[in-house]
Order: C-alpha cells, then structure tokens, then sequence
C-alpha cells in the first residue's frame, strides 16, 4: 500500500478530477496521476472504476445524510423532501453530480445504518417501511432525471450561449404554432423549476400514501 494514500483522499482526488474534467474522465489511472502515484496503488483500496464510482456516490449520499436533521421536518413527507433539496444541491456541487453517483452502492455500512431513525420515527408514526422506501426511491429518481437535465443543459449553454436561445427557436417553430412558441417562453429557473415540480411529485405521495 502507497505511503500517505487512504480512501479518503482517493475520493477526493476523484471528485476533483470529475470537476475539472467531467464523468467520463474519472478513471482509476486520472485518479492515481493527481495523487501522483501509479494506478496499482490504489488496488488496496479500489479495484476498479465502478468500485471508485461506487465510493464517490457513497461520500455524496454521507453528506446530504449531514447536512439533515431528523427532528427538522415535522411529518415524513417533509422529511422526504428535505432530503429531496440536499440530494440536489450535493449533485449539483460537482460536475456531471447527478449521471456520476446515481445507480452507485452504497460501501459503508455506517452510511447504511444512518437511515435506521429515520425509518424508526417514521415507521413509529404509522407509516410502513415499504411506503418510505418506495416514495424515497421515487423522489430520488425525480431528483436524478431533474439535475441531469439541468447540468447537461447548463454545460450545453456554457460552450454555446445562443444554443437556447428563445428568439432563435421562435424563428424555427414560425407563426403556425403559437401554443408551442408561448411554452417555450414558460421555462421558469431552475429553482423554481424543481420546487414546483418537486411539490407535484409529493403531492402524488401524499395522495397514494396518506389517504
């Protein structure tokens, strides 16, 4: 094992290449070159690039876990879409966030064993663990397909500046389709974008689940 290399600082060095350079950059070797050792010094403790993805979404997923407070949130639906909120803002904190960690396992069983209040409150409550599971797994895939969406269209945007350009799509669609020109100019922000969708997908848990 490298003298001075641990997980730690491994994860690290894969963040900050997935920041400078974006997912598919994010080899085991790109790693080993910024710690500046060769690549079988990190076999000690990844084997490979899924295993190093597989770390990286873990370290994300114990932060937004930090950034929480399980009393904070008075029922479990705004427990749910607290951690709606910090998943988002973890993903968006790193370059390619969300296509990077989603579909990643979860390597530390201390990460693991965190969500056992939270499903102990709630289930005391009245709510089942299968129904936590499943709207947590719903807005967690509400909230992976939304900052994909929002970061491949921001990256997109950052090369070319006029490739969203409203007056440009206008002149494409023409005068025949005037509902289809008005919804072009309804995109909110971002922000906003997902609050009000965030609050539709929660509205449709609470609907299936509360009633």
């Amino acid at each position: 094992m490298a003298k001075g290399i641990t997980r730690e600082r491994i994860i690290q060095a894969a963040l900050d290449v997935l920041d400078e350079r974006g997912a598919d950059a994010v080899t085991v070797r790109a790693v080993a070159q910024r710690l500046d050792v060769k690549a079988p010094a990190l076999y000690w403790h990844v084997r490979g690039k899924q295993e190093l993805l597989d770390e990286m979404g873990t370290e994300i997923h114990r932060r937004v876990q930090q950034s929480l407070t399980l009393d904070a949130a008075e029922s479990w639906t705004g427990a749910l879409a607290d951690y709606a909120a910090a998943l988002r803002r973890e993903y968006l904190l790193h370059r390619d966030g969300a296509r990077t960690f989603s579909g990643t396992r979860l390597t530390d069983p201390e990460v693991l064993r965190a969500q056992e209040p939270w499903l102990r409150r709630w289930t005391a409550a009245g709510t089942s663990v299968a129904d936590l599971i499943t709207s947590a797994e719903i807005v967690t895939a509400f909230v992976v397909g939304f900052v994909i969406e929002e970061q491949e269209r921001s990256q997109s945007a950052e090369a070319d500046p006029d490739r969203y350009a409203l007056a440009a799509r206008d002149a494409a669609v023409g005068d025949g389709a005037p509902l289809v020109r008005a919804a072009g100019h309804l995109r909110a922000s971002d922000d906003d974008a997902f609050e009000r969708q965030l609050g539709i997908v929660m509205s449709g848990i609470v609907a299936t689940f509360e009633e």
